[in-house]
């Protein structure tokens, strides 16, 4: 890889470690000072926002073969989690405050923190062992925790509020469809699409970690 490539990535992955840590320490610091997770959103839904956005580059850098992910899952990720932040969360103001954006956003920024942080050392080539470990496992407790137990259940509760504002009216006003029936089917199909996400997942961590244990014995 060419050496300014290396730069550009470190310092990609650099401020996307540090953002997300940013958005964690405003996160915990509200919810320590009002004893509430009522003020998630508004703590860190900015710079949350901010970073998901930006997070596009990495669809293109799978595009462009700058790494070896290619664009599919990135893209699938990227996509899915900016609907939810954009489309739903920040536009629907009832579903700001509940438990559920808090649990997403935690589980968003440990599981980004850790993602980033591994990505920018292996830039450098100087990524620890058990950074990589903690890479590929915890993931597989955040990422249903952020897709279940918040995404799917916010966009459920917002299904009555779409449907009583009909939200979106005019983008999808030249369709047979509107904006409640779309995220109706999505959330049909969202378990499905992240299965494969998931499985794509333990498919690196078994790559990624048998050459981990194969240092270990070395």
């Amino acid at each position: 890889m060419p050496p300014p490539v290396k730069l550009y990535l470190l310092a990609y992955n650099s401020l996307q470690a540090t953002g997300w840590a940013v958005a964690l320490i405003q996160i915990l610091t509200t919810v320590a000072s009002t004893s509430s997770v009522a003020g998630t959103y508004v703590a860190a839904g900015n710079l949350t926002r901010l970073l998901q956005t930006a997070a596009f580059m990495e669809v293109l850098h799978g595009a462009l073969g700058i790494v070896p992910s290619g664009a599919l899952f990135p893209l699938m990720q990227w996509g899915g989690r900016t609907h939810f932040l954009l489309a739903v969360v920040h536009r629907i103001r009832e579903v700001q405050e509940l438990t559920s954006v808090f649990i997403t956003f935690v589980a968003w920024s440990l599981s980004d923190i850790i993602r980033y942080l591994h990505y920018a050392l292996n830039s450098l080539g100087s990524c620890p062992s058990w950074l990589t470990y903690i890479r590929y496992t915890a993931f597989i407790a955040l990422y249903p925790a952020g897709m279940a137990l918040g995404e799917m259940l916010i966009m459920i509760r917002a299904l009555p509020i779409v449907k009583k504002t009909n939200l979106y009216a005019n983008f999808f006003g030249a369709l047979p469809f509107n904006y409640y029936d779309f995220l109706r089917v999505l959330l049909l199909v969202y378990p499905f699409l992240w299965l494969k996400l998931y499985r794509h997942l333990f498919k690196q961590r078994r790559s990624k970690l048998r050459k981990w244990h194969g240092r270990k014995k070395e």
